[in-house]
């Protein structure tokens, strides 16, 4: 199951991934090139009857906001029979999250005219999610760099953010793995997302299961696509 990651460049993509998949510390991050992939394993409806192990894989998806519409149309390849996405921002950088409107517009096709950001009397256009069926995240990462003082205002503005995009909102450190450790509000709404994901690749409307479905299965619809503009 394929799953996208968008955002800036330099939000921590790379690292937030890395932690994902190998619940590890990045430790010399890049800058991302194209695309890179990497697999984490989750465990579906965990502690449930129903339990079941997947392979997600998470596809960080490389670009700026300048880019030239070739380019563009060559990111366009990864968004392809994806089943979730996680917009990725930094918290100390308030146009990186700004750009995530950008973002979401490209990987769900919605921005096949080049008009950026669409907004509305100042407040951005929530219709443009309103048929959405591709379950969304947000994440944002550099927590640990904004100061004490400033973190309601920061965190007030990015709950605002998630409310747009009609999800749920994660917000940490990646140097750190204790933000997503296992029972944590974070660690749960991490594995409520990917429950959705791979509700949304292999499950009915009804909640059935889809015929000849196997126990494990790749995660190949599921790719977590990260989004970032310059």
């Amino acid at each position: 199951m394929r799953k996208v990651k968008r955002g800036e460049r330099g939000v921590g993509k790379s690292s937030l991934v890395h932690l994902l998949c190998q619940n590890q510390v990045l430790g010399n991050p890049s800058w991302t090139v194209g695309c890179s992939v990497d697999v984490r394993v989750h465990d579906y409806k965990e502690g449930t009857p129903e339990e079941k192990t997947y392979y997600i894989e998470l596809w960080d998806v490389g670009g700026s906001v300048g880019s030239a519409s070739s380019v563009k149309s060559t990111r366009a390849v990864f968004y392809n029979s994806v089943n979730g996405i996680i917009l990725v921002h930094d918290l100390t950088n308030k146009k990186s999250s700004q750009n995530l409107y950008r973002w979401s517009l490209e990987a769900l096709n919605r921005d096949l005219v080049p008009t950026g950001v669409l907004v509305t009397n100042g407040d951005y256009d929530r219709e443009q999610f309103a048929d959405n069926q591709i379950p969304l995240l947000v994440i944002g990462t550099k927590l640990d760099q904004i100061h004490e003082t400033k973190r309601h205002e920061v965190l007030t503005r990015t709950a605002f953010l998630a409310e747009d995009f009609n999800a749920e909102e994660i917000n940490l450190d990646c140097t750190n793995p204790r933000y997503l450790a296992a029972g944590s509000s974070n660690a749960v709404k991490l594995s409520r997302f990917f429950d959705k994901v791979i509700e949304k690749r292999y499950f009915l409307r009804e909640g059935n299961q889809i015929p000849g479905f196997p126990d494990r299965k790749r995660f190949g619809g599921g790719t977590l696509k990260s989004l970032h503009y310059d």
